[in-house]
Parts: C-alpha cells; sequence; structure tokens
C-alpha cells in the first residue's frame, strides 16, 4: 500500500499581528527556574484571557514568547497596552530581580494561515519590532499607526524606518505611549511629510554639542556623560550671538551611528562638539573635540584628567575653547552672566545631574523620580538654585497633567520653589521659566510674560523656554510674536515636541488662519490630542462632514472632556478669545 501525504491548506489574511517576549528570560531562567517557569505560565493563562477580550486569538506561546492575531490594528495595540499594564500588576508583588516585563511589536498586512498557525513576512516584522522596543513598550510599524493615529489615545513618537534582522526594507516605526499626556512634551523624530521646510543656516556660529560617549564600563555611570554634555550646551545657549542646538534634539544622536558631518547637516549647523568620559573614583578623564562641518577637521581637542572636584572649572574651560573656536566675540557682561552659582556640595550635583536622567521622559513614574532626586539635593545644599527650580518644573508638570492629588497645591508649591529659585540666583532662566509657566496659569499675564522675557534675555537658545513663552503671548493676544517665537524654537529644537505644534495651532486659530491650524496640527505625531482645535477649525470654515466626524473621535478618546471645566481653565487674557474657540467646538458638536 502507498502512503497517502495529507495536503495543508493555506489561505491568506488580512490581519494585525503582535509578538511580546519576557526580556531577559534565560537570566530569570537561570536564577530560579521553577519559580519563573510557575510565574510566567500564571502569567500567560492572564494574558490569553485578555487577548480574546480584546477580540483577538493567541496563535501560539513560544517559550517566553507570544504570538497573537486580531482583525484590527485597533485591537492589537489596545492589547499590547493592556499585556504590560497586567505585567505590572503581576510584578508589583515580585522583587525587581524576579520580574517578568515584556516587549512588543505589531505589524498589519497579509499573512500566511494553516492548520499550524500564521507565517510569512508580516508576522516576521511584528516579531523584530518586538526586538527593539524598549522593556515596557509596544513598537509599531507605520501601516498600524496610520490605522491608530486618530482613533487611540495613546502618544506615538516617530523612530523613523528602523533596519530590522532579515527583514529587506527598513521600516518606519514608533513607540506607543499610554501616558499620552508627557508623550506631547517629548523630543520627537517626524515623518518626512511632517517635517518642517528645510532653512539656511543661521547667520552666527551654530553649534551642536552631541551626547558624550561614557567610557566607564557600568552603563549605570551614563548619567554623569549626559550631564556633562547637558552643562556645556547649557553654558553655551546663554550666548546671544551663538545658535545652539537644544538637549532634546542633541540627545537624539547618542544611539545613532552618525559620522559628525551628517549630524550637522541633520540640525543645520556649522560645527559639532563630541567626547568621552571616564570615571573613576575620585578622578575623572575628559576627551572633546570641536568639528567643522564644512571642511570635517578638528579644529579643537583637548584632554583632561583631573579631580572630579574640578568638574565646573573643566565646563568653563571646554565652554570658553568652544567659544573661541567658533569665532565668537563676547562682552564682559555676557561672560559674566553665563557663570551659574555651583552647589557647594559635589554630591547635590550628582543628584541633580540624576534627576535630568528622568525629568525629560514625561511619564509620571519618571516625574516623581526626578522630584526626589532633586529634593535630595536641595537637603544637601539648601541654597542651591538649580535643585529648586528643578523641583518648581516636577511641580508644574504634575499640575499640567493632573499627576498631582491636590492641583492648586502643585501650582502654590512651584510658584514659591521658583521664587526661591531666582532670588538664590538671579542668573537661573530655568527659574524665571517656572515662574512664568505658573503665573500663566493663575492669569497673571503680564508677571508671566515679565518672566519669560527675564528668562530668555538669560538664555537665548532654550527652545522650551521660547515654546513657553509663545503660549504665554499667544494666552495674551500677541499672536504674530508667537508665531515668530514658536518658528525658532523649531530651528533650535529640529525634533520639537507635539507640544510646540499644538502652540502654533492656538496661535493661528486666535488670528482665524483656520487652514494654517489644520496644517499644523496634522503634523502631529498624536493627532488625537489636536483633535479639538481640528474640530473647531472645520466648524469654522463650513466643513461640517469633518468637524462632526473629528468631534466624534474625540468623544470617543476622551470621553471625560468637559466644555464648562475647559473655558474655565482656560487663560486667555482676552474673553473674546475664549469665546472664539468656544463657538467653534460647540459649532463640531461639543
Amino acid at each position: 500500500m502507498s502512503g497517502h501525504k495529507k495536503t495543508t491548506t493555506v489561505r491568506r489574511q488580512l490581519g494585525a499581528v503582535l509578538f511580546a517576549d519576557v526580556v531577559g528570560y534565560a537570566r530569570l531562567m537561570g536564577n530560579d527556574e521553577i519559580d519563573t517557569y510557575s510565574a510566567l505560565k500564571s502569567l500567560l493563562e492572564e494574558l490569553e484571557a485578555a487577548c480574546n477580550a480584546h477580540d483577538g486569538q493567541v496563535v501560539a506561546v513560544r517559550g517566553d514568547g507570544v504570538l497573537a492575531l486580531f482583525e484590527t490594528a485597533t485591537d492589537a495595540v489596545k492589547f499590547g497596552v493592556e499585556l504590560h499594564r497586567i505585567a505590572a500588576q503581576n510584578n508589583s508583588a515580585r522583587p525587581e530581580e524576579q520580574q517578568l516585563r515584556f516587549r512588543a511589536g505589531v505589524h498589519m498586512g497579509e499573512i500566511l494561515v494553516d492548520d499550524r498557525g500564521i507565517h510569512g513576512d508580516n508576522v516576521n516584522i511584528a516579531a523584530r519590532l518586538q526586538e527593539i522596543a524598549e522593556p515596557g513598550r509596544v513598537y509599531v510599524s507605520g501601516p498600524v499607526y496610520e490605522q491608530i493615529r486618530n482613533r487611540l489615545r495613546f502618544g506615538f513618537e516617530f523612530l523613523g524606518p528602523q533596519r530590522l534582522k532579515n527583514i529587506a526594507e527598513p521600516v518606519p516605526s514608533y513607540c506607543v505611549r499610554s501616558e499620552v499626556a508627557g508623550a506631547a512634551m517629548a523630543a520627537t523624530l517626524r515623518p518626512p511629510e511632517a517635517q518642517p521646510a528645510g532653512r539656511p543656516p543661521p547667520g552666527i556660529p551654530s553649534v551642536a554639542v552631541l551626547p558624550f560617549v561614557s567610557q566607564s564600563g557600568d552603563q549605570s555611570d551614563s548619567w554623569f556623560a549626559d550631564g556633562l554634555t547637558e552643562d556645556i550646551i547649557l553654558n553655551l545657549s546663554k550666548f546671544k550671538n551663538l545658535f545652539v542646538i537644544a538637549r532634546n534634539s542633541a540627545f537624539f544622536f547618542k544611539t545613532r551611528s552618525m559620522p559628525p558631518q551628517e549630524a550637522a547637516r541633520e540640525l543645520g549647523v556649522r560645527y559639532v562638539a563630541r567626547g568621552s568620559v571616564r570615571r573613576a573614583g575620585a578622578r575623572v578623564r575628559i576627551a572633546i573635540e570641536l568639528i567643522d562641518a564644512d571642511s570635517g577637521r578638528t579644529i579643537w581637542g583637548e584632554r583632561y584628567d583631573r579631580n572630579i572636584d574640578d568638574i565646573f572649572a573643566i565646563q568653563d574651560e571646554v565652554t570658553d575653547a568652544i567659544v573661541a573656536a567658533t569665532a565668537v566675540l563676547i562682552e564682559a557682561q555676557e561672560r559674566k552672566r553665563m557663570a551659574q552659582a555651583a552647589p557647594a556640595d559635589l554630591a547635590a550635583y550628582g543628584f541633580v545631574l540624576r534627576g535630568q536622567q528622568f525629568i525629560f521622559r514625561y511619564t509620571r513614574q519618571d516625574n516623581r523620580e526626578a522630584q526626589t532626586l532633586y529634593e535630595r539635593a536641595l537637603a544637601r545644599d539648601q541654597d542651591y538654585a538649580r535643585a529648586s527650580a528643578a523641583i518648581s518644573r516636577t511641580l508644574n508638570i504634575d499640575w499640567r497633567y493632573s499627576w498631582a492629588k491636590d492641583a492648586e497645591h502643585a501650582l502654590d508649591t512651584a510658584l514659591s520653589y521658583a521664587q526661591k529659585a531666582v532670588e538664590l540666583d538671579p542668573t537661573d532662566a530655568r527659574g524665571f521659566g517656572e515662574l512664568g509657566f505658573v503665573h500663566l496659569y493663575r492669569k497673571e499675564h503680564d508677571a508671566a510674560i515679565g518672566a519669560y522675557r527675564r528668562a530668555l534675555a538669560l538664555n537665548p537658545n532654550d527652545a522650551d523656554l521660547l515654546s513657553d513663552y509663545a503660549d504665554a503671548l499667544a494666552h495674551s493676544g500677541d499672536n504674530e510674536t508667537a508665531i515668530a517665537s514658536l518658528q525658532q524654537a523649531m530651528r533650535l529644537n529640529p525634533y520639537f515636541p507635539d507640544q510646540y505644534l499644538w502652540h502654533l495651532g492656538g496661535a493661528y486659530y486666535n488670528l482665524k488662519h483656520y487652514e494654517a491650524v489644520i496644517e499644523t496640527l496634522t503634523k502631529m505625531n498624536n493627532p488625537t490630542e489636536g483633535q479639538r482645535m481640528l474640530a473647531a477649525s472645520y466648524a469654522q470654515l463650513g466643513r461640517m462632514e469633518l468637524a462632526r466626524d473629528m468631534a466624534a473621535r474625540h468623544r470617543e478618546a476622551h470621553p471625560n472632556f468637559s466644555l464648562e471645566r475647559w473655558t474655565k481653565v482656560q487663560p486667555d487674557r482676552l474673553e473674546e478669545d475664549t469665546l472664539h474657540f468656544v463657538e467653534g467646538l460647540k459649532k463640531a458638536g461639543f
């Protein structure tokens, strides 16, 4: 008798694929095999139930990996975020070294389905996205983002085209952030079609300081190299006749391997500084070079091998050398103003540098971590103005995103810390910036504008300060100046956050330039946060179908939005500006 081979039926199907696996699974199994196996088995059962609740199907469990299939990208991404929430909830009862944390990737397209599961390139792309994802995050491909960008109230950070293992073409990718509020403030790349038009290089010397490389061997020591980079940027940015790329944009090059000339072209500057730091006990070795991007030549380089106590002197020397090498003329008064009060206690400075690692991530937990470290700095040195200003900033962020239990108290406390900062050090721009924010939302417009102007006189290259100042100007009725300030902020910070676009859209709306509002807000990586203003703008133009569609999407993403509460919080000086916005929202169906 001849045997009969069983034929497998293969069909094509459109679907969204999620792949997730446990970070450091081999290490966890090596530490405690039985505990890890039992905990993961229980967790996977919980995740499978959650997957079914999101109209998905767990197709396979491969060791520590989960492969799931969904009909829609919306359900796949919702489950990805829920997966991390469930894992975090389970981890709360486990020691940190035994916690099970996932990475997740989502892609959609045609897949091959047979009785053994799902296959094909589109499945592989989801698996490869998972491999590059940060722990606790969901990375999605461009096709997934296009499906969910106006439907889900998450933050989306564009990561650029990513080269994935064994995938021929780079895949445009996004990181999903469940804490959408903070994502609006985080620096981000933008797809090429959403980039602002290229601008000619500034007419004054321009420089970008790329993140210094830590050579200490211990990755956890990178905070020192990052902090040194930030402080050099801070020192340079105080010179009015020097154009300095913002910290947020410069730090995008920390994980990107790119020749200095290429980085200079991307950022639109003439000079690039880069360096390395090795810290060992009480000694620090710093190497730095300044490169002329036009010629590719190193025009200045130096090595420092000093006691760590000399760190402020080294910073001053580096700043002076870069300024001199870029042929910037410095007035004596400007040089004097650049100096900032160093802490009496070097450990206090260390706490501030560690805090900086968390403050720019803009999540509730990271903001809390930063605040704790700044408080420790102030406990070591109660006269440290920079720590006081930094605490004020964390409290302002708490208030801005309703992360504080007592919102009004957070704003009042932020005011007192900012006032203390500027009393201790009148050259501290950030202290005046925090004062400006508090005064604006207390509806003290003249005080807010005055504080921001003092801040920018001290640090004219601070892009975030320029954006916040522009917001205060728009709420005070000076929309043309607001627009000019935002354009300058975007030039200083090419990887600007969505917040800049929101502020710009608000100024255009006040001027009744509704087409400009629409063009601006559709460039946001997270368009759900611009839906109110988009709906109002479409309604004012008489495009009612689009206005109502945008209002419906907003209701889905923001079910608790209250027009009455929003009207009370708006810090407009001119009542007609508030009424103008309310009119547009009501026309759209709010």
